[in-house]
């Protein structure tokens, strides 16, 4: 439902006019006429997944503009919101730079428009404090975000070795620095708890700036790392969920695909989060 497909109708849009236009700008108008078409003629009521006409009366309409994307350094949060000066210059794939709280990160934009309201709408989410945009990615930036990738990758031996020296068992995901270089992130995951006292001030004398060492799932793991499923698609995980939902054999033993269990695990080695997919 949030992850619409408009490849093929754009190309069919191509040939149709004899010259080619942007992607982009084919994708969101086909998206707002497909989003159109659902709410003016009711499709279907009786079992639909989200869209506007189950859910209308749900929350309020929002009066901000908020675009859905993906940054490392903001955690938990996939939403942002933007300046009304800068409503219509923002498009899926652009990279933009977001303030939050105290700190500001390079975030790329995923989805505009319509599409966001109702997955907004869906999720729950209205009237929350989101990050705000500053302005577009600029060619002095790009170069701060080089250094800053640079950096990272410089930072990975040096965390294996004092894991290491320590004994501890962590096993490192991804480095991220923040745009403004005011922390560093260290994703891991590791079986249990893990005494990281010692490695964080290891870190910090190390690199001068705040340290933040965070414990990821193992499903996390998958969608920061990618990969192909079974299905010879890009992970769910990464192409467009937001979030896990808890999957369990139950959800097999309804859909009749029991007799192949050992099918049903995913890279990550959990049940496939498509698993749910069909449940409704």
């Amino acid at each position: 439902m949030f992850n619409i497909d408009s490849y093929t109708v754009q190309n069919l849009a191509e040939t149709t006019d004899g010259h080619s236009s942007k992607g982009v700008s084919n994708s969101n108008l086909f998206e707002s006429i497909i989003i159109k078409n659902i709410n003016s003629r009711h499709v279907n009521v009786s079992g639909c997944f989200a869209c506007n006409v189950c859910y209308n009366d749900r929350l309020p309409s929002e009066k901000r503009t908020i675009v859905e994307v993906s940054c490392d350094g903001l955690l938990n949060c996939n939403f942002c919101e933007l300046p009304e000066d800068l409503n219509y210059s923002v498009f899926p794939e652009d990279f933009i730079l977001v303030q939050s709280e105290d700190s500001v990160e390079v975030a790329q934009v995923k989805l505009i428009g319509e599409m966001v309201n109702l997955k907004r709408n869906y999720l729950g989410l209205y009237g929350e404090i989101l990050p705000k945009m500053l302005r577009k990615v600029s060619v002095e930036d790009q170069e701060r975000m080089r250094k800053n990738v640079h950096d990272e990758e410089k930072a990975i031996p040096f965390f294996r070795v004092s894991v290491e020296k320590l004994n501890l068992c962590m096993k490192l995901i991804a480095v991220h620095y923040q745009f403004d270089r005011k922390k560093l992130f260290f994703f891991y995951t590791a079986d249990g708890r893990i005494d990281f006292r010692e490695l964080a001030k290891s870190l910090a004398a190390e690199f001068k700036t705040r340290i933040e060492l965070r414990q990821i799932g193992v499903r996390d793991e998958a969608k920061k790392v990618g990969g192909m499923g079974t299905c010879g698609r890009e992970y769910c995980c990464i192409s467009f969920l937001s979030s896990f939902k808890r999957i369990t054999t139950q959800l097999a033993t309804e859909q009749n695909l029991l007799s192949s269990m050992g099918k049903l695990s995913g890279p990550c080695g959990k049940l496939k989060c498509c698993l749910s997919f069909e449940v409704d």
